[in-house]
């Protein structure tokens, strides 16, 4: 696989990472509203998670991204 492969797939997998931590949290913000309690580092460390995990996803494939 070329170096523009890895440049495009680098691309869609950041871009996929960015918007699942954007998601999960305004997640955690929202169910932290709904009990009152809104702990920052908690949001920060669920969204860096999920972050981590979206692109270990990715590793297996993106279908944006043709080999």
């Amino acid at each position: 696989m070329n170096k523009a492969y890895w440049k495009s797939w680098l691309r869609a997998a950041g871009i996929r990472a960015l918007r699942t931590m954007g998601q999960s949290a305004l997640a955690a913000l929202g169910t932290g509203a709904a009990f009152y309690t809104v702990d920052g580092r908690a949001v920060g460390m669920v969204a860096g998670m999920a972050g981590l995990v979206s692109v270990l996803t990715s590793l297996g494939g993106l279908p944006e991204v043709q080999p």
